[in-house]
């Protein structure tokens, strides 16, 4: 099968992280948590899930010109991603994250955007002849606006369908939602962009008839555990996560969006496509880190397979 095409556009950082027994309050110093270094930033997690979920991905970036972006770029590479339309900053650092994690697996994340808040619509511009056969174009919220206006604005003339990750949380325009095809948030951030405070189905059932009236035209609303929530044009149904053991929530949503596109970008059934995306994040939250807790094609399958084997009727003799 040819690798769909996934183009992202997006942020990339260095996330510092120390895992504690819980979060800190406000004020409060705790000590004994243990440190680490990964490679992280919403649009990296994405670009990286996407490939190794079996995607030809590209990534339009900005990195500073320093000891962390001279390790970014050809890490990606590795990864499979081209990243020839990664830019390097003369004026601003690499972006960071500082992230706590508790021992329940729940996160709380501070970012310094840098290099990422100076991506522009010029920098998308110049990304141009990658729209062209794209299968997806994957976006979320840790550049600016203008570039990522550009970047749909593109893709809606070039006929791609765009993938918006809401996060972090902030308040979108109008028409900036009716270019999008599928839109992932999370409780949190279907709340910042509705209003409705997503406390079950039901409410996310109405937050997504919000989102839907901007002109959104796929809402998927993840909520965890439980799974998500996919109301597709007039049809809306659940699909559930897969139970696991979760150890470090970090990039849960990137890997979802990630994975998601590779199978949109296959052709595959939304439902499918969403179901993928569960078992790629649902792995991914038993793992630490950002980009060292994706999971590879083989992996997902393997789960996916497990549990519907698991689930299979057993036919009488």
């Amino acid at each position: 099968m040819t690798k769909p095409k996934i183009l992202v556009v997006g942020s990339s950082n260095t996330d510092m992280i120390i895992k504690l027994a819980r979060i800190p309050r406000p004020g409060e110093t705790l000590l004994g948590g243990e440190f680490a270094i990964a490679a992280g930033g919403k649009g990296a997690n994405q670009a990286v899930a996407a490939a190794r979920a079996g995607g030809a991905v590209t990534l339009v970036a900005r990195v500073g010109r320093d000891m962390f972006g001279d390790e970014t770029i050809p890490r990606l590479g590795r990864e499979g991603i081209a990243v020839g339309n990664i830019s390097r900053d003369t004026s601003a650092p690499s972006g960071v994250a500082l992230i706590f994690v508790a021992r329940s697996g729940e996160n709380s994340i501070a970012v310094a955007s840098g290099a990422n808040g100076r991506l522009s619509a010029a920098d998308v511009r110049r990304a141009r002849r990658e729209f062209a056969g794209a299968a997806a174009l994957v976006m979320q919220l840790e550049t600016p606006l203008p570039a990522l206006n550009e970047a749909a604005r593109m893709a809606v003339t070039n006929d791609v369908p765009i993938i918006l990750n809401p996060a972090p949380a902030r308040a979108l325009p109008v028409s900036l939602l009716r270019k999008v095809t599928v839109i992932t948030p999370n409780e949190t951030e279907a709340e910042c962009l509705t209003g409705v405070k997503v406390t079950g189905w039901s409410r996310a059932a109405e937050a997504a008839r919000v989102l839907q009236s901007r002109g959104v035209k796929t809402v998927i609303i993840t909520l965890g555990a439980k799974g998500a929530f996919v109301a597709e044009g007039d049809r809306t149904y659940r699909v559930p996560s897969l139970p696991v053991k979760a150890i470090d929530t970090t990039a849960a949503g990137d890997v979802f969006t990630g994975a998601l596109a590779v199978k949109i970008g296959e052709g595959q059934p939304l439902a499918v496509a969403v179901r993928f995306a569960c078992a790629a994040a649902a792995l991914s939250v038993t793992r630490a880190g950002a980009q060292p807790s994706i999971p590879h094609r083989r992996e997902i399958d393997r789960l996916l397979a497990k549990k519907n084997s698991r689930t299979a009727p057993r036919l009488r003799r």
